[in-house]
């Protein structure tokens, strides 16, 4: 897979908006519980982050399969949406995965020639 892919883009964004979703949910949930405030916040910021991490699932199933990854790991991947933070990190692993997965295909393609 090309580090330039649609698909890719697509999952890194979803991953970014899924994470800052998570985050800002858990706040509001926080100001909710905690204070009082931020009713309407949980239920706006909870839809958007329940859409977007729907849509980060099958992306990152979908990447998953295209790069051959084990259950376990696409498991892994997806279950990062539900934990704060966890999806940017999941991300960066992603994408050092496919560097190292496109270097290694321009090595066997230099080595061709």
């Amino acid at each position: 897979m090309k580090k330039s892919s649609p698909l890719l883009t697509a999952y890194r964004v979803f991953a970014y908006i899924t994470g800052v979703g998570l985050i800002l949910l858990c706040a509001s949930c926080i100001a909710w519980y905690g204070f009082g405030t931020a009713e309407i916040a949980v239920a706006i910021v909870g839809t958007i982050h329940g859409w977007a991490y729907m849509i980060y699932v099958v992306l990152a199933f979908t990447v998953g399969n295209k790069l051959g990854w084990p259950m376990k790991k696409m498991a892994f991947v997806i279950l990062a949406g539900t934990i704060p933070t966890c999806s940017f990190i999941a991300e960066r692993k992603v994408m050092r995965q496919i560097d190292e997965q496109v270097a290694e295909d321009e090595k066997l393609e230099l080595a061709k020639v």
